[in-house]
């Protein structure tokens, strides 16, 4: 038996088919075209997402030895899509969770008052990386997109929402609990909707898709349009809840980072919302099909993966990111060079919309080298903020960090990450953990795996990174990055 899963990224879509064993038998890969309309604007074509999921799930149906059972979505969260109920058509681009176009709203909600009981039923914060405001901002400057909200005839969801309506030729509108607690809209404690949240920030709740469990069947495809199969959509959930199941981080108090476009450590804390005054968030995790929540402590990191992107096609620097290690052990260190990529704002633990890219610290004898490594320690640096609140605000431990995604096969980097932590980092076998998260679900949803505890023995360690005695902690590194942020902080 196997299992196609499908990981709606923000670049790209990614299809795998896994087998029963843990292991990718086949797999399929299509990017889309990143849309930029204004500065701070990000955009991605609805249409575009799904043709590019059509293609990858082609690819990796076609070279797959065994045809899979059921099917597991994982997505890009945060990000606003909308469509039209009975054609599917989209009435404008989706607004991608980087975009940073609602800042004024969510700032004149927090002078309103409204961020405390916002983060109290939501868990999250006022910010424009998430749904809500977003929405808001599409009621107030697209009157015409919005008429056909408010008649009934176009409906919303992120994009595993979207996917679903197009995966079932629109029979089903549905999400699960762990992208609807990233959407601002979401009761964490109750589990559903929050008629509260959605009166504050104008959002139908009829346009709203029903939640479903993280897994078990919520929908079957159209054969018609999706290759002539009928298989059981039987896993759903963000790409980092995800990644944090793929990655079999069960039990409370395992904690895994990916390192993607963005960087995301979630901490798994079990049947409780552990809630954080400073910058974490709390979120669903999972959903069982009892209607069970268990819940993660999370920070966001917005821009780790893209600023390497940044540095090959903004700067030029390198050819493909893989040639970013290779450069930056050409020197021993950055040469007192600090980037700060706020290139889309400051997520945890500043949470700064108005802060912007910074690089200081450059003298003449500065090379793209010492820039590409400044680059490598600003993501650990980025994550070792993140978890110096968990263990310290928050109180939890990191014994180990498991870290997956594109930029945790680059072994100088997760060096360094060691060496900030002053803790082990461990990488698997299989990095794209986000996509095996999604498999995982829906086997389990359907049968292919009867516990969790198999789902563990699927596991395996590629390479353990330890901290080096030499270099643990870096305090003046690290002191230097600090002052670095404070200077990028309140830019636009």
């Amino acid at each position: 038996m196997s299992v196609l899963a499908i990981d709606a990224g923000t670049t790209g879509v990614t299809a795998l088919v896994v087998t029963e064993h843990g292991r990718i038998d086949s797999r399929g890969y299509q990017e889309f075209t990143q849309h930029f309309p204004r500065p701070g604007w990000v955009e991605h074509g609805p249409e575009e997402i799904w043709q590019a999921t059509l293609s990858a799930c082609c690819t990796a149906l076609e070279h797959a030895r065994t045809p899979p059972t059921s099917i597991g979505i994982t997505n890009q969260r945060e990000t606003v899509v909308l469509w039209d109920r009975r054609t599917l058509a989209a009435p404008r681009r989706a607004v991608v969770w980087q975009d940073r176009r609602s800042t004024a709203l969510c700032s004149a909600l927090k002078e309103q008052g409204h961020e405390s009981r916002v983060a109290e039923l939501s868990g999250l914060r006022l910010d424009p990386y998430f749904s809500a405001t977003k929405l808001t901002w599409i009621a107030d400057h697209e009157p015409r997109v919005w008429e056909g909200v408010e008649d009934g005839r176009v409906v919303f969801g992120t994009v595993d929402s979207y996917l679903v309506s197009r995966l079932t030729g629109g029979a089903v509108h549905v999400t699960d609990a762990s992208n609807a607690s990233r959407t601002l809209l979401f009761d964490i404690v109750a589990g559903e909707w929050s008629p509260e949240l959605c009166e504050l920030f104008r959002v139908p709740h009829r346009a709203l898709p029903r939640i479903v469990p993280s897994y078990g069947e919520a929908g079957r495809t159209d054969p018609g349009e999706f290759f002539g199969l009928r298989l059981p959509i039987a896993g759903i959930a963000g790409d980092q809840q995800a990644a944090l199941f793929g990655q079999t981080c069960f039990d409370a108090g395992d904690v895994k980072c990916t390192y993607g476009t963005g960087s995301f450590v979630l901490i798994n804390t079990g049947n409780t919302p552990v809630r954080s005054e400073a910058g974490l968030l709390t979120t669903v995790a999972w959903e069982n099909p009892a209607g069970e929540l268990t819940y993660a402590l999370e920070g966001a990191v917005f821009v780790t993966g893209a600023a390497v992107q940044w540095l090959r096609d903004g700067l030029g620097l390198i050819d493909a990111a893989p040639q970013s290690e290779a450069i930056a052990r050409s020197v021993p260190d950055s040469g007192g060079v600090v980037f700060v990529p706020a290139l889309t704002g400051l997520g945890a633990p500043h949470w700064d919309p108005d802060a912007r890219g910074l690089i200081i610290g450059v003298t003449r004898g500065t090379t793209r080298a010492h820039l590409v490594r400044a680059t490598l320690e600003a993501i650990a640096f980025e994550v070792r903020d993140v978890v110096d609140v968990m263990t310290g605000e928050a109180g939890l431990s990191v014994p180990v960090l498991k870290a997956d995604g594109g930029a945790s096969g680059n072994d100088l980097l997760m060096s360094l990450q060691a060496d900030q932590l002053g803790s082990p980092v461990e990488r698997p076998e299989i990095q794209e953990t986000t996509a095996l998260g999604a498999a995982f679900l829906a086997g389990l949803g359907t049968g292919v795996w009867s516990s969790v505890a198999e789902l563990r023995q699927t596991w395996r360690l590629d390479r353990r990174f330890e901290p080096s005695a030499r270099q643990a902690r870096d305090g003046d590194g690290y002191a230097r990055w600090r002052s670095a942020v404070e200077r990028a902080k309140s830019w636009a």
